[in-house]
């Protein structure tokens, strides 16, 4: 299958390099903006660079997306209108209008739209997805120390936007209450976030994210009446105990170690090849930003409550 690149920074070239492991992919060639990073793909990787994504869309069948969120709009867009299936980084657009357009174009084209929450496809996670639709309560902490990408976002569009897509596909319900604050450290966008998620069953999602932390944490910890189950996607380890009379026991849970964007990546080629509706669509990641946009929203709420504003 004839794929393509779109954007080979840090992620872009992870996108790359596994590509060119799977047997399954011809990587055709990029497109990258970087003269410097794009001799460095073209040297380690012996990848073809395009000058544009229409003269790269001419001969693949498929890409992956994996430019600055505000571009994704242009660039998927052109790809899906020339008749390529598409898999974006998340989130799939900043705005809740780019995501919707999106999703019309693909289905109006019968293309495949993949969003690239990768989470959705780490073993720790696809280990014990059937058993968390249950969850009564959530706590999930995904922090990072600053590197200095993805700077144009928020870090509820960065990272926390991860942890909203699980709670949501993990669920299975709607949203009924956002509760959030947040500030921004390092940058003009807000770089630390929390946010108190009620849904329609009475389930809460206590979620935290920052990008300006001292150490990278991945754990998200899921409540239910039968058990307690705490992943740590990371290092993809899961633990898991529930009541057997009035004694607590673990619960016997492999995991089967796998790079996650490896998983996500042959999962996307399979949707192209099968055409199967991916794990996570276009509706998933459009579903993702409404939600990041309520906890924005407040977040300038709370913000306003104390006499302040993120302008």
């Amino acid at each position: 299958m004839n794929v393509g690149v779109i954007g080979t920074g840090y992620l872009g070239r992870l996108h790359a390099r596994i590509l060119t492991e799977m047997p399954e992919a011809d990587v055709v060639g990029f497109v990258e903006t970087n003269d410097d990073i794009a001799a460095e793909v073209t040297a380690n990787l012996e990848l073809k660079r395009f000058d544009s994504v229409g003269a790269l869309a001419r001969e693949i069948e498929c890409a992956v997306v994996a430019t600055p969120t505000m571009t994704h709009f242009e660039i998927a867009r052109e790809l899906l209108e020339a008749g390529c299936d598409v898999m974006v980084e998340k989130p799939i657009t900043p705005s809740v209008e780019e995501a919707r357009r999106l999703i019309e174009i693909a289905a109006s084209r019968q293309r495949i739209l993949q969003v690239g929450h990768v989470e959705r496809y780490n073993p720790a996670i696809t280990a014990v997805a059937p058993l968390l639709h249950s969850a009564r309560f959530i706590e999930g902490e995904r922090l990072g120390v600053f590197v200095g990408r993805s700077l144009d976002i928020d870090v509820l569009l960065d990272l926390m936007i991860h942890d909203l897509n699980l709670v949501l596909s993990l669920l299975g319900q709607r949203v009924v209450d956002v509760r959030a604050v947040g500030v921004a450290v390092l940058t003009e966008n807000v770089d630390i976030a929390n946010v108190r998620l009620e849904f329609e069953n009475g389930a809460v999602a206590n979620l935290t994210a920052s990008r300006v932390s001292q150490e990278r944490v991945r754990k998200i910890r899921f409540f239910s009446p039968e058990a307690y189950i705490s992943i740590d996607t990371k290092e993809q380890e899961v633990k898991g105990f529930r009541l057997d009379g009035k004694s607590i026991v673990p619960i016997d849970l492999k995991v089967t170690k796998k790079e996650p964007l490896r998983a996500e990546l042959e999962a996307f080629v399979e949707c192209v090849s099968s055409r199967a509706r991916p794990l996570v669509s276009g509706e998933d990641g459009l579903a993702a930003v409404e939600l990041a946009i309520r906890v924005a929203k407040a977040i300038d709420d709370s913000l306003k409550r104390f006499g302040m504003s993120r302008e």
